[in-house]
């Protein structure tokens, strides 16, 4: 499972990010566009809306409810500080994709009996690409999630976010028990997006989500 989170501090344009990952072969995309208007959001989602259609990718906004409503897309990435998942969902319907952000267990099982469809498991490793960082976690903090996650029967996906990299991925899914993971300034800040999306989804298991 790979999931791409578009980077806003990248030379490259969100809108050629998410082309470039598409064309790699990553199915999963959130927008992630803190600062940016609805409106910018909108023109980011114009632009790559029919190439998901056509390719069986889709969208999600980070946040932004109402706006992945207006606009028809996949669902949503909820932050600790966003709207409550339940609310979305009540927003959203039963087709939208939902996820959230835990940083630590206790996250995860406050939210573990409602309809969501995935955790973002995080930080791994410090990240420039969001402000208000939480405590990393590293490889054992992100196992030692995943274990009690298994020990209560948790048994919703999640992938691991936050500063991946490549190397990172086979002790992710090895030793940290993750599903996937999350990924930006490693693919959206390469020089060939396409190949460097390519080489994730090498060392990545397929899932329900990709």
């Amino acid at each position: 499972m790979l999931q791409f989170i578009t980077n806003t501090k990248s030379k490259t344009s969100v809108i050629d990010q998410i082309l470039g990952v598409i064309e790699g072969g990553c199915r999963w995309i959130q927008i992630r566009m803190k600062e940016a208007s609805d409106e910018e959001i909108k023109k980011v989602v114009d632009a790559v809306k029919q190439k998901c259609i056509e390719t069986g990718s889709f969208l999600l906004l980070n946040d932004r409810v109402e706006l992945a409503k207006e606009l028809n897309v996949g669902g949503v990435h909820l932050g600790k500080e966003d709207m409550p998942a339940s609310k979305a969902r009540m927003i959203l319907g039963p087709a939208a994709v939902i996820g959230v952000t835990a940083n630590t267990f206790a996250d995860v099982a406050a939210v573990s009996k409602l309809d969501i469809d995935y955790y973002g498991i995080g930080p791994y490793a410090y990240t420039e690409t969001k402000e208000k960082l939480a405590p990393v976690l590293g490889i054992d903090g992100i196992r030692d999630i995943s274990y009690e996650m298994s020990k209560n029967e948790i048994l919703i996906p999640h992938v691991a976010v936050g500063g991946v990299k490549l190397d990172d991925v086979r002790m992710l899914l090895e030793v940290g028990g993750v599903n996937g993971v999350a990924v930006s300034s490693a693919i959206a800040d390469a020089e060939d997006i396409v190949a460097a999306t390519k080489e994730f989804l090498k060392v990545l298991p397929k899932t329900d989500l990709d």
